[in-house]
């Protein structure tokens, strides 16, 4: 479980946040703080450790920014989302120089919220579970997506997140194996029009091979594989 300090003096977007996190599987909200000093308290002096920081700007008599450099100066491990309607150029340069992981500008909706929970996630456990990188891997840490594919990061108009990750678990459990359109919409228990949908999707960015292969009809049947240089990034897709 990753845990989450919100850091809000507007108690009814701190509420509001703490809900939005409540959505996210895996993450959980340990507590919020509306000053600086009450943030200083859960992250120093809790037994609970905080994983990410869901900070604000603009508060009472305080600037969000100022808790930046004590969380480096303590070379404090947590990371930090901005959550503001600070939107001028100065805040948002002082973020990114102090190694912001994202930056929501209020007002926004859950899944651009969801995006950034889930984005740092994904880069988390990339980074925790490998000791060497492939350029695909750096590209994502670096990108979120392969760096020839940046206008891909998203899914396409009318693909979805749970119907791609149960493809992409199937797929990555078969990393040696070559279907065809029909073959694998038979063994997810989706229509061919949809799986044929994803495979493309896939190919474009690089995951899946594609091969034509020519039967007695002479009609093309469409196969594809697991690129392996492109595994890690298939199984971002898994989570």
């Amino acid at each position: 479980m990753i845990n989450v300090l919100v850091v809000d003096d507007d108690a009814m977007v701190a509420e509001l946040n703490r809900s939005f996190i409540g959505q996210v599987p895996g993450f959980n909200c340990v507590g919020t703080a509306s000053t600086l000093q009450q943030a200083k308290e859960f992250l120093f002096n809790s037994d609970t450790p905080i994983d990410l920081l869901l900070l604000d700007i603009y508060m009472q008599q305080e600037n969000g920014l100022d808790l930046l450099p004590a969380l480096r100066k303590a070379q404090s491990p947590v990371e930090v989302i901005i959550i503001s309607s600070a939107a001028d150029a100065e805040n948002i340069k002082t973020s990114l120089h102090y190694g912001v992981v994202d930056y929501l500008i209020k007002p926004f909706q859950f899944p651009r919220f969801e995006e950034a929970l889930t984005g740092w996630r994904q880069k988390k456990s990339l980074m925790d579970n490998q000791h060497y990188y492939q350029q695909a891997d750096l590209d994502l840490l670096m990108h979120g997506s392969p760096a020839t594919q940046h206008d891909n990061k998203r899914l396409p108009k009318g693909l979805t997140p749970q119907t791609l990750r149960t493809l992409c678990q199937w797929i990555d459990a078969h990393p040696g194996h070559e279907f065809s359109t029909d073959e694998l919409a038979a063994e997810v228990n989706i229509s061919r029009v949809s799986c044929r949908k994803y495979l493309i999707w896939l190919a474009q960015i690089n995951i899946l091979f594609t091969s034509i292969h020519y039967g007695a009809t002479g009609r093309p049947v469409y196969r594809y594989r697991l690129q392996p240089e492109y595994r890690s990034l298939l199984q971002q897709y898994c989570q």
